[in-house]
């Protein structure tokens, strides 16, 4: 079986299967993700939101795997160029573990993708376990900032696990003003692309939301973007980045976890 990869959710999949060998194409952005396959000197392709057939056929691929979000036009070319095409758009977690075994049977690594369905699930359990007879704390999670768009529902499922209460539809529009009126407990950041770099300070600033309970107490927090927007068992470094910022005298705080400072009112 030879793979092109189009997202990181799916190379790091089959890199925690130990199935890199499968591996003929990547993109960039799954190089960001783990620095290390660069070594590999596989070809480095466009992601699925821009794919170019020609440059993934010169790979000569079995299967071509696409992740959300992707460019329905962009695989309808490649599927035209007679490759075959598995596009994955999981929306809940047991959609992602679904993913994960699909990917695991492709790759005939069948009990690795077992073990770490279940190894998730047991950390998902186990915070849930702690965190039940805790106080919930409203929590209001951003996914991009121009317009503002909630995080997506396998988000949502996180911060119930990790005690808090999810503010709003996930993955749905909103302002600053609807947020505001909510007034969370806490806020977090994960922008698309922008890994922990988005300017906390300047967002409160420029939103006029230093009056929100959230700065006033210094729960204002910035989620590295893979942990909460790449959908593989990457997403329990997002639980327990939520679980100490929840909850920091029960879990520590994850060492790649921005907090922004207690602002006046």
């Amino acid at each position: 079986m030879r793979i092109v990869s189009l997202q990181p959710s799916i190379t790091l999949t089959i890199a925690a299967l130990d199935r890199l060998d499968t591996l003929c194409g990547l993109t960039k952005y799954c190089i960001e993700a783990m620095p290390e396959l660069a070594s590999l000197g596989l070809p480095v392709l466009h992601d699925s939101w821009t794919a170019d057939t020609a440059e993934v056929a010169a790979c000569h691929p079995d299967l071509v795997i696409a992740s959300v979000p992707y460019r329905m036009e962009s695989l309808a070319a490649i599927l035209k160029s007679g490759l075959p095409v598995l596009a994955l758009a999981p929306h809940t977690l047991a959609d992602v573990f679904k993913d994960i075994r699909l990917v695991a049977a492709l790759t005939c690594a069948t009990g690795a993708g077992e073990h770490l369905i279940v190894t998730c699930a047991a950390e998902l359990a186990a915070t849930r376990a702690v965190t039940d007879a805790l106080p919930h704390p409203t929590v209001y999670c951003e996914e991009w900032g121009k317009p503002l768009i909630r995080s997506q529902h396998w988000v949502a499922e996180l911060v119930a696990a990790a005690g808090g209460q999810y503010l709003g539809e996930p993955g749905f529009h909103t302002t600053a003003e609807e947020v505001a009126a909510t007034d969370p407990d806490v806020l977090v950041f994960a922008w698309c692309g922008a890994g922990d770099r988005v300017p906390l300070a300047r967002v409160i600033e420029q939103r006029n939301w230093h009056h929100l309970r959230a700065v006033r107490n210094g729960n204002v927090f910035c989620v590295p973007d893979e942990f909460f927007n790449t959908p593989a068992h990457t997403l329990m470094e997002g639980l327990r980045s939520l679980a100490g910022a929840l909850h920091p005298d029960h879990f520590p705080l994850h060492p790649r976890l921005v907090r922004l400072a207690a602002q006046p009112g």
